[in-house]
This record gives structure tokens, C-alpha cells and sequence, in this order.
């Protein structure tokens, strides 16, 4: 008998899928306490952003001004653009590698695919994995289940509800609802990248590409793009039409033969001053769009995310337009965009939690692109930035639940006000909801040294609809937090200017994290893109000692995050902040050798 490997993991939350949605879940679940076991199939971590496909990161904050994903949505692209300025894939791959690993709550399993679940008609015991790279079977027991997979894949191995396709106008009353259901998807995209040299480059396509003589022939798909820095082809797209997960490999290898023609008529099917340039790279592993969708408590429709609809139960939070990519892809005919069904939103919409557990499965979550919404919903939900907030929701929910031993409905039901309040400390924002100031910062009396603070208690903590919700102070000068008698200080919360819109980024070419160049010309310099300039990049807490002198509890000359919380413990009558200096310090809007430190919070603990 030939021995097979096996292990099993008994751990408080398995979340299958190592996407944004699923690495944030984790790490939200593991800096919450609990245990967790991440399962993920590539070698990678990132999902559609890793470098095995490259697609950009959009959220709400890519098309509505000042809606931003903050919370670790914000951490990890500012992490990215202190870090990788050139905007390396393989350097995202391993910042999101390098999270994961830091937190000691998390197994990392990839390599792994999910392929076997035990469960009941309302319960999930365990689920198992076959790892490839060490022919090992890896069996975890868990409270709670999170599919982050985007094609929900235990839904497959489990009795729980999901929906697949287009549903009709009658189902949910969507203007654009069809008249008739069906079970078509948006479908894949397979990315490519080039690069302008100093010389001529041939280019002779694969024999099993596809040739296209004349833009006719490609549809009239827009590819005079070699003199723009924004350019990526994700009309070169597929799979609609069919089974989205069931075809994928054929998918694939139609989406290679569309591509690689697509490079062949830039460079070899009339002139598109593309001589110099070459092929760097073609993704072999398309990024999907949409397959299963789960069914929860509540169905995200068309009207909700229309009307900016929030909800008593809002944990997240969406903004990405009504963007709808009909399923014949590269074959649908017309010009631009014509293949698309858009519409803009003008305001965040909330997404309840209501949306993000199982309807009939009780300890089942899910984050990313399988939640509980229509075909039309789903169609704004699905981007990336906002996968990632679901995936922090979810995660802090499901740690919160294993807590108090309660499911993820009754959770909902029973811990919904604790759970907003822990993802708002935690630096998300929910529409329509305010973080609560800390009952020992609202004993003490605020002072500062140049203007008023007062803003700093306000519970907004971003620029939003038209009030700016933050207070400008001079480097140099304090705020002060004075007691009236000796009270114990455990720590800090510090909520910093990152510039959400990317106003004062030096060579961001808009709001985008990572890299939206498709090709990169040559005179073009990656390193020129920056860092947020308006950052608070020094300073310095203080707090006042029994002989009424200040001591330094705190002190970085190099901050790169919006949120900073650090431990003080000490006893003392008051504490006081001291901004320095930003990354503004050579602008013109210097300022005593540096720009005017804004900032939206600060409070003890």
C-alpha cells in the first residue's frame, strides 16, 4: 500500500481563496485573535492583481472623488507605493506574501486546491485540499468557512444556494434586467505587456494565432495606444457564452490565439508606429470576471447600488460604476465600448452583511466576487478594492463571531453595532456611519498651539461630501490633550492626510495602486511615480511627566501610513502630538521648512 500524505488543522476560520478578498479576510480575522487557515491555489497571493494576471486595482475611489478604500485597502497600496515605486508585479506579489506571513494567526497553505467538504444540508465540518507541489492532502476543521474563490467553490462540494447568470427584469424589477433569464457571464481576460526600445523589432506571430488584416476584422476594438501611459486591453475577453468555469482551459486557449493576433496586427497589419516596439509579457492564466454567485439573506440589487442605498447592517462599501461586460467579449461588434452596459454612480452604495453569509449554510461566509447580489449589482461589487473591503468585513466578522460562539446570522442579528465599531477603528469607512470617540480623549480638554482641533472629534476621518472633516496644523506646533488629574495612557490612534484622491502624487497617472501601463515606453521613467506628498511623514508624542516635563513616547521620522497606532503606557496629566515634517517639504507649499500636517484623528487609549 502506497502511503498518502495527509494533514488536518483544527483552526477557529478557513478561508478558501487567496485573492484580495481572501488575504484580507485573513489578516482582519488574525489581528481580531483568531485563528485562521488560508487556502489558496496559485503560488501567489492577489488574485486578479498578481503578476500571474495584472490587472489593476479599482474600487469606488477609481470613479467617485474621495471614496478611496481606506483600512488595509489602504495599507497595503500605500505599503506598495513607499516600497515599489516602479510598480513591480512580482514586488506586489510578495508585499501581499509578506503580509500574510507577518501575522502569526495565519497557516498559509498554497499550492492547494480545495476539491473535497463534509458537511450537511446546513453545516460545513471540514474541508480538504490536494497540495501539488507536495502531494500532501490537507484536511481543515474550522467554526467558520469563508469562500473567497470568486468562483465560490464550495458551493460545488456543499448544498449551499447560488445563482449563475443573468436574471430577467421580473426577478428583481433591474431596468437592466433582461426579458428573458439566462446563464451567461461577463467573461475572461487575458492580459499583455510590451515596451518601447531604441531599434527596430521584429515580431513573428505563433503559426496557431489568429490574423487580423483589418480593424474590421478586430471589431473595431481601440488599439492606437502606443504614445499613452494608461492603456490596457481588457477587450481582449472571452468566455461569456460559456460555462465560466467549466471551459476555462478552452477559454484560454481561444483568448492566446486572440491575443497574440492582437499584438501581430499592431505590429505587422499597417502602420501603428509601433516599429520599436517588443513583447514583454502575455498572461497565460486569463482573469475571470464572474461565475457562481451565492445566495445570502439579502440580494444586492440594481436599485440599491443606483440610489446609494445604506443599510442598518453595512459593513462595506461600493462605488465602482454599473459595469457590465456582455458576454460575446472580443466578438461583440462596435466601436470602444460598445461591448459594455455602464452607468456612473454619483454615491457610495453599502453593502449589509446580510449580503456576505450563507442563506442555508450556517457557518459559511463569502467575500469578492461571489457574494449575494444580482447579475447587474454584481456588476459594479465585483472590482477589486471592493473585494478587498468585503474580505476585511468578513473577516472581522467571522473572528467576532468564533468569539462569542455565535453564527455568522446571529452575529448580524446580535453583534452588528461591535462589529461596525471594530472595522471603523480599524480605519474603514461605512457611509452613513461615524466612529465613536474614545470615552478617555473626550474627558480631556484639546488645545492647540495654531488653530482649531476641534475637527479631530468629529468621528469623519476623510474628506467627504464636501467637508473636508480634518484639521490643518503647523509642524512644530502641539496638540495637547490636558486631564484633570493623572490618568493612565495606553496608546495612540493616529489618522493622517494620504491623499486619497492621489492629488499631489508625483507621475500617477490617476487614482490607480499598481501599474494601469499596458506599455511602457520607453522615455518614460516608472521611478517618477511617488509617494503621497501631503503625508505626515515625522513626528513625535509627547507626554508630561510628574516634574512637568515633556518626554517622548513616540517618535518616527519615517511614517508611509494613514493610520498609526502605537502603544504608550504611561501615567501623566497630559499628552501631547507634534507633527514635523510631510513629504510636501521641497514644494511650494512649504511652510517652516515643511507643509501644514493634516490630519483627521487623534485620541488616547
Amino acid at each position: 500500500m502506497k502511503q498518502k500524505f495527509e494533514k488536518t488543522y483544527k483552526t477557529d476560520i478557513c478561508v478558501v481563496g487567496g485573492g484580495l478578498a481572501g488575504v484580507f479576510c485573513a489578516i482582519s480575522a488574525a489581528r481580531c485573535g483568531s485563528k485562521v487557515v488560508l487556502i489558496q491555489d496559485r503560488p501567489v497571493l492577489g488574485g486578479n492583481s498578481s503578476s500571474e494576471i495584472r490587472m489593476w486595482v479599482s474600487g469606488a475611489g477609481s470613479r467617485v472623488r474621495n471614496l478611496q478604500e481606506t483600512g488595509l485597502m489602504e495599507e497595503i497600496l500605500l505599503d506598495n507605493m513607499y516600497s515599489n515605486k516602479e510598480r513591480n508585479f512580482s514586488l506586489w506579489d510578495a508585499l501581499l506574501y509578506g503580509k500574510v506571513m507577518a501575522e502569526p494567526n495565519i497557516t498559509l497553505l498554497l499550492n492547494c486546491s480545495v476539491c473535497e467538504a463534509d458537511s450537511d444540508a446546513t453545516h460545513i465540518n471540514s474541508v480538504t485540499g490536494f497540495q501539488l507541489t507536495t502531494y500532501t492532502w490537507h484536511t481543515v476543521k474550522a467554526d467558520i468557512f469563508v469562500d473567497c474563490s470568486g468562483d465560490s467553490i464550495l458551493s460545488e462540494l456543499t448544498d449551499a444556494e447560488y445563482m449563475v447568470g443573468r436574471e430577467a427584469k421580473s426577478t428583481f424589477g433591474e431596468e437592466f434586467g433582461l426579458e428573458v433569464a439566462d446563464r451567461h457571464t461577463m467573461g475572461m481576460s487575458l492580459m499583455i505587456q510590451a515596451h518601447e526600445t531604441d531599434h527596430k523589432c521584429e515580431y513573428v506571430p505563433p503559426v496557431w494565432a489568429y490574423t487580423y488584416h483589418t480593424d474590421e476584422e478586430m471589431n473595431f476594438k481601440p488599439h492606437e495606444c502606443l504614445d499613452k501611459i494608461n492603456t490596457n486591453f481588457y477587450w481582449i475577453e472571452l468566455g461569456g457564452m460559456q460555462d465560466s468555469i467549466r471551459d476555462t482551459e478552452q477559454i484560454r486557449d481561444e483568448l492566446l490565439k486572440i491575443a497574440f493576433g492582437v499584438w501581430d496586427h499592431i505590429k505587422n497589419q499597417g502602420d501603428h508606429g509601433a516599429d520599436n516596439w517588443e513583447l514583454d509579457w502575455v498572461g497565460f492564466l486569463p482573469g475571470k470576471r464572474e461565475s457562481r454567485r451565492y445566495v445570502g439573506d439579502y440580494i444586492l440589487t440594481q436599485q440599491d447600488v443606483e440610489s446609494g442605498r445604506q443599510f442598518p447592517d453595512t459593513v462595506a462599501y461600493g462605488g465602482w460604476q454599473i459595469d457590465n461586460h456582455l458576454p460575446g467579449g472580443f466578438y461583440m461588434t462596435g466601436h470602444g465600448e460598445g461591448h459594455l452596459q455602464k452607468r456612473r454612480l454619483t454615491e457610495p452604495y453599502g453593502i449589509p452583511l446580510r449580503s456576505l453569509y450563507s442563506k442555508n449554510i450556517d457557518n459559511l461566509m463569502f467575500a469578492g466576487r461571489n457574494i449575494s447580489a444580482s447579475h447587474v449589482a454584481f456588476s459594479t461589487t465585483r472590482v477589486m478594492a471592493t473585494c478587498g473591503v468585503m474580505g476585511q468585513a468578513v473577516g472581522t466578522t467571522a473572528a467576532d463571531a468564533v468569539q462569542h460562539g455565535l453564527t455568522p446570522r446571529q452575529a448580524a442579528e446580535q453583534r452588528i453595532d461591535a462589529i461596525q465599531a471594530r472595522l471603523m477603528e480599524d480605519d474603514c469607512f461605512l457611509p452613513g456611519f461615524r466612529r465613536a470617540i474614545s470615552p478617555l480623549t473626550l474627558k480631556a480638554k484639546l488645545s492647540a498651539d495654531w488653530g482649531d482641533a476641534s475637527a479631530l472629534l468629529n468621528g469623519m476621518e476623510r474628506k467627504i461630501w464636501g467637508n473636508d472633516n480634518g484639521y490643518f496644523g503647523m509642524c512644530n506646533r502641539a496638540i495637547t490633550y490636558t486631564f484633570p488629574e493623572k490618568t493612565h495612557i495606553n496608546s495612540f490612534r493616529l489618522i493622517v492626510d494620504s491623499d486619497l484622491d492621489r492629488e499631489f502624487v508625483d507621475g500617477n497617472p490617476d487614482v490607480l495602486n499598481i501599474s494601469t501601463v499596458l506599455y511602457r515606453r520607453r522615455d518614460y521613467n516608472f521611478t517618477t511615480f511617488g509617494f503621497p506628498r501631503c503625508m505626515l511623514k515625522s513626528f513625535r508624542v509627547e507626554v508630561l511627566d510628574d516634574n512637568g516635563n515633556w518626554q517622548t513616547a513616540y517618535e518616527t521620522d519615517s511614517n508611509h501610513q494613514r493610520m498609526i497606532r502605537a502603544d504608550i503606557n504611561a501615567d501623566t496629566t497630559a499628552v501631547r502630538l507634534i507633527p514635523l515634517a510631510t513629504y510636501f517639504s521641497d514644494s511650494l507649499w512649504n511652510t517652516y521648512g515643511s507643509a501644514q500636517a493634516h490630519i483627521f484623528a487623534f485620541e488616547v487609549r
